[in-house]
């Protein structure tokens, strides 16, 4: 949504206007117009960006569009209104451009930000690539140094500009067709590289016009020479791994990569094929797991990577060596084992000399002469320290003479003489025969003179046989450069291929070609240039030529520049081009009134906008771009916390250097009164200290006087209020009357207050002591012989009680406290088991007749049933009645009983009497 004074205003002029926003190279957009007839158009308001004269002329065709709208009739009002538009939209641009312009200086000396941004970007693009590559590290044996290379053209891949084609020099483009190298995968531009290929064959082709144009001639990679076929000129584009043709540009691929999965052979092949998406340069190393053994095939089979499969269990391998005496002492190792190390005494093979040699190597010759006798009898052997026997006496049987025409018989202690024929042997010319006669020694030289025809064949000459002839015609041909001539004196035709620089300037612009002068294209530039940071510490190695357009390299290590404040040393930033960013150490500068040192960051070269330009007049006139000067500040204000107490006293607070002095808590103040119970309740303020009132917690004449009661605490057990003011000390002692209980809770007793308060424990029981016997029941159930008393009874009771048997005949008299303490029991004697046994019986008696009488009232009542059932009459009922006879014990029982308990009481007590 643009701002309203970025809208058109359209209306009647005298020129008709079109503006078009375009990007600028600054903060904005600048506006570029085409101007026309006298029509009617619209006029465009400028941005704020760097384009001069766009805000003034567009300010300057709405103010006369305005003024053409008002017309001459327009009230002063409406005149007035628009200068206030015009003043308030004049603000709005002055706002932007201000905007605008503080953006622009804050990029302009801000680079760390940037820096940091692109070291995230560089950090994110190391991770991804690192990532893809986890899996052949996580397991055993992964070894990230082979896969390095395959890293590096995944990195030049991803950066744009990375990849330079090193036919023309220049980047390798997302949606450029490329071809790239299988045996250096240097990738090239699908044009550069078809028209190396064919000047590359018409240049061999052309050597010779024989066969021009017939053979199939190969070409080379211009980096690493590997030579193809005629047919493996390319002609169409395909992805990295040569599946798809044309292969779409996709921004979340490898660039010219297809997205599938390469899945070419691995080199050495393995059998198995790549896992990794369609990519440049090599496969990495073979990722799959098999399970193999070591080289001397000892250990048990492991899983290993197929890229590392051989490997060593480091155990001696233990192969008997060449020598068939000792064993291989090495770690278990590939291939043939070595030689012995071992060394021993052994023999030459003519047996003369003993030397200690290498037990690897035990047939050996010594450099003595052999020296044996011949079997002639005449010379020795000059063979040198030889195998078997001399052999034959090399002068024994038929010889030949000097020149192999006559053989002789001769004894070996003669020499073969001449047959005086003539030599006949071929001279070194190898035309003419020697003319001499047979003799010893090389023949002489040819001295007859003959016609010779020059090397070129253009001249001829009467000159000795042995001697060249060379003329000093100069050939005229041209070499295989087809750019210089042979000039070789009588060259016989077969001109030595150019021997001078090619000397043309290569593609870098840099270096010429030091190749041997050649036709056809010369190969890329071989050198490299290093493109470094600012410092020099940091560089990128790049291809010749490519250095004017690379970007110089990130560098890590800290800007060595001199400070341009006061500080002796900068803040540590990376190293940059350009000037510094601005200096944010602390000042530390003594401040001149208080002896602090300065915290502010440095300000020795702030950036202050420039003041006292000229203003614009109104919105016709176009703003002048705000500028910003580099100068030195004043250090702010002393901010050093001063321990500072208030006026109370009441605390110590850090203020700032530059305000220190007394102040006001708001507090309470909290000194203490006259009275020496309550305290100010001022909010903290000054106290005028005096002799009568030292210290800082008495109150001054400025504070406060109490007029409250006496509000001390009370004695504990004392509920009477104090009777004087609010005073200082203790109170005085309480004389009013307490009315307590006693111990017991049964009598009232009258106490003076301060007694009880200031009584200790004893005191107190005595004071509510009422002198009776305790009314409390003991546990036994006797009452507590103890005067009143606090707490428990005493458990001392001495009462006599009657302690009997378990029959009752026995009774004794004893203490009650004894009789509880000792738990004291009286058993019954054989008097009482006695009576106890006959006490039974009587009830088994008892119990026996109860169940005969029993018996017969069934039976009485069982024949009364069976006469009713017969059916008698009632007259004859009592007939029918059984009368029941009664025994002695029924009859006489309740007599019996009573006669018979007194009598056993009675021999109870006699028992008892005789046992006291």
């Amino acid at each position: 949504m643009e701002a309203s004074w970025r809208q058109v205003a359209g209306g009647r002029g005298r020129a008709r206007g079109r503006a078009t926003a375009a990007p600028s190279s600054g903060n904005g957009f600048h506006l570029r117009g085409a101007g026309g007839g006298r029509e009617k158009g619209s006029v465009g308001a400028a941005a704020p960006g760097p384009s001069p004269g766009g805000a003034a002329t567009a300010a300057a065709a709405g103010s006369s569009a305005r003024r053409s709208l008002a017309g001459p009739a327009a009230p002063r009002t409406s005149v007035a209104g628009a200068e206030l538009m015009s003043q308030r939209k004049f603000e709005e641009i002055k706002k932007a451009n201000q905007a605008a312009a503080k953006k622009l200086v804050e990029e302009h000396f801000s680079s760390s930000s940037e820096e940091e941004g692109d070291d995230d970007l560089e950090g994110k693009q190391g991770k991804i690539v690192a990532n893809t590559f986890v899996t052949y590290t996580t397991q055993t044996d992964g070894d990230i140094r082979e896969l390095e290379r395959t890293k590096q053209y995944l990195n030049e891949a991803f950066q744009a500009g990375a990849m330079t084609c090193l036919i023309c020099i220049a980047s390798v483009k997302r949606n450029q067709a490329v071809w790239s190298c299988s045996g250096c995968f240097c990738i090239f531009h699908m044009p550069c590289i078809q028209k190396w290929a064919k000047d590359s064959q018409f240049l061999v082709s052309s050597l010779t016009d024989d066969d021009f144009g017939k053979r199939d001639y190969p070409w080379p990679c211009p980096k690493c020479r590997f030579e193809y076929k005629r047919s493996d000129t390319p002609s169409r584009y395909y992805c990295y791994c040569g599946k798809v043709e044309d292969p779409p540009l996709d921004p979340w691929l490898v660039p010219h990569s297809c997205g599938q999965v390469c899945e070419r052979e691995f080199k050495p092949p393995c059998g198995h094929k790549c896992l990794l998406l369609c990519h440049p340069g090599p496969c990495p190393p073979c990722p799959k797991m098999v399970t193999t053994t070591c080289y001397c095939k000892k250990a048990k089979p492991i899983p290993r990577r197929c890229s590392a499969k051989e490997w060593s269990c480091q155990q001696p391998c233990g192969r008997k060596l060449l020598c068939g005496q000792h064993k291989c002492e090495s770690p278990c190792h590939a291939g043939s084992c070595p030689p012995c190390p071992r060394v021993s005494r052994q023999k030459c093979v003519c047996g003369k000399q003993v030397a200690e040699r290498s037990c690897a190597s035990p047939r050996w010759h010594c450099d003595k002469v052999c020296g044996k006798t011949l079997p002639c009898g005449n010379h020795t052997c000059e063979q040198v320290c030889h195998v078997g026997a001399c052999g034959e006496c090399p002068r024994s049987g038929k010889r030949f003479c000097p020149c192999q025409k006559s053989k002789f018989s001769l004894p070996c202690t003669e020499d073969v003489p001449t047959c005086g024929d003539s030599c006949d042997k071929l001279l070194e010319c190898g035309v003419h025969r020697c003319s001499q006669r047979c003799h010893r020694g090389p023949c002489e030289t040819c001295r007859q003179e003959v016609e010779k025809h020059c090397r070129c064949g253009k001249h001829t000459k009467r000159m000795p046989c042995h001697k060249p002839y060379l003329c000093e015609t100069k050939c005229v041909k041209m070499r295989d450069c087809q750019k210089h001539q042979c000039k070789r004196k009588c060259c016989p035709g077969n001109c030595t291929p150019c021997d001078q620089n090619c000397g043309r300037t290569l593609g870098c612009r840099n270096h010429k070609c030091p190749s041997v002068c050649h036709r056809g294209s010369c190969y890329p530039c071989p050198e490299t240039v290093d493109v470094k940071c600012n410092c020099g510490n940091t560089k990128v190695t790049v291809p010749c030529g490519r250095e004017r357009t690379t970007r110089p390299p990130k560098c890590k290590e800290q800007c060595s520049r001199p400070p341009t404040c006061h500080h002796t040393s900068q803040e540590k930033h990376r190293c940059h081009f350009g000037s510094c960013p601005p200096c944010h150490q602390p000042c530390q500068k003594v401040l001149e009134k208080c002896g602090h040192l300065c915290p502010a960051p440095c300000h020795d070269q702030a950036l202050i906008k420039q003041t006292g330009r000229h203003q614009p007049t109104g919105p016709w006139e176009q703003p002048s771009e705000p500028a910003f000067i580099q100068t030195a500040l004043p250090c702010p204000p002393c901010q050093v916390p001063i321990p500072m107490q208030c006026f109370g006293k009441h605390e110590v607070s850090p203020l700032p250097c530059h305000t220190v002095g007394p102040y006001s808590c708001k507090r309470v103040c909290g000194r203490t009164l006259d009275c020496q119970n309550h305290i100010c309740m001022k909010e903290c303020h000054k106290v005028t200290e005096t002799d009568a009132c030292p210290g800082k917690n008495k109150a001054g004449p400025e504070c406060l006087q109490c007029e409250e009661g006496c509000s001390k605490s009370r004695p504990v057990g004392c509920p009477h209020p104090c009777v004087l003011p609010c005073h200082p000390g203790e109170c005085p002692p309480c004389v009013q009357m307490l009315r307590i209980k006693c111990h017991c809770k049964i009598t009232t007793l009258y106490v003076e207050c301060r007694k009880i308060t200031t009584a200790d424990v004893n005191e107190k029981n005595l004071l509510s002591c009422c002198k009776n016997q305790c009314p409390k029941e003991l546990p036994c159930g006797h009452r507590c012989k103890e005067m009143c008393h606090p707490g428990d009874c005493p458990f001392n009771c001495n009462q006599k009680v009657k302690l009997r048997c378990p029959c009752k005949r026995i009774k004794k008299e004893l203490q009650c406290n004894k009789v509880r303490e000792s738990q004291i029991s009286i058993e019954c004697d054989t008097t009482c088991k006695e009576m106890k046994r006959k006490a039974s019986e009587i009830k088994e008696a008892e119990a026996k007749a109860a169940l005969e009488e029993e018996k017969r009232r069934q039976q009485a009542e069982l024949e009364a049933f069976e006469n009713r059932l017969k059916g008698h009459r009632k007259k004859n009922r009592k007939k029918d009645e059984v009368a029941v006879e009664l025994t002695l014990w029924q009859k006489y029982k309740r007599y019996l009983l009573p006669v018979c308990a007194v009598s056993v009481l009675v021999l109870a007590w006699y028992v008892a009497r005789g046992a006291d």
